[in-house]
């Protein structure tokens, strides 16, 4: 069984930490409706596909804000579905290789290894650098993939789809113009100053 019907899912995650949480399942229609959310870390058990599907359901979010709501985020299932769909085609066209093994691979490029927290410390506050759980480091990947393919197509005459193709693409290649790798780097040079 492939992803869409078409694109094979038999991909090595060679990061080992986020081995365990990147879900490569073969399905034929990456909706779930829920079905594993009794599970512990649930989020785990769906397809990485899925979950890029689900991120796009809300890319407004940042933080406690939600931005200017737009058609992309609706919480229609297939629309959705089909700016997945083709976005992937799009990655296809332009780099001849399955679609979901440059997304996995832009997803372990992309993925922060370490953070900052602020440690509260007889009053005074200050940043501490600690490393990110692995279910975590996929989710915030996830998010800053959507949150930057989002910014970029919002009010402009670029089409999600492409915005989102563009942005893996760029993860793939480690190239700065994808937002997931520019917060990447940013937010490890933050943690390695305040070590």
């Amino acid at each position: 069984m492939k992803i869409f019907n078409r694109w094979d899912t038999n991909i090595k995650v060679e990061d080992p930490g986020l081995q365990k949480y990147i879900n490569l399942d073969p399905l034929l229609v990456p909706k779930t409706t829920g079905r594993n959310t009794t599970v512990r870390f649930h989020k785990s058990k769906y397809n990485i596909v899925e979950r890029l599907m689900n991120k796009l359901m809300v890319p407004g979010h940042k933080g406690k804000k939600h931005k200017i709501t737009s058609g992309h985020n609706t919480g229609k299932g297939i629309k959705v579905y089909k700016i997945v769909e083709k976005a992937f085609e799009i990655i296809e066209n332009k780099t001849k290789k399955n679609p979901v093994e440059v997304f996995v691979k832009a997803i372990e490029h992309a993925a922060p290894r370490e953070e900052i927290t602020t440690i509260e410390y007889g009053g005074a506050k200050y940043p501490q650098a600690v490393e990110v759980a692995p279910q975590r480091r996929v989710d915030i990947v996830l998010r800053q993939m959507v949150q930057g393919s989002y910014q970029k197509s919002f009010n402009k005459k670029k089409k999600i789809h492409e915005t989102l193709s563009d942005e893996i693409i760029n993860a793939y290649n480690t190239d700065q113009g994808s937002q997931a790798i520019s917060k990447k780097l940013e937010l490890e040079r933050q943690a390695d100053s305040s070590r």
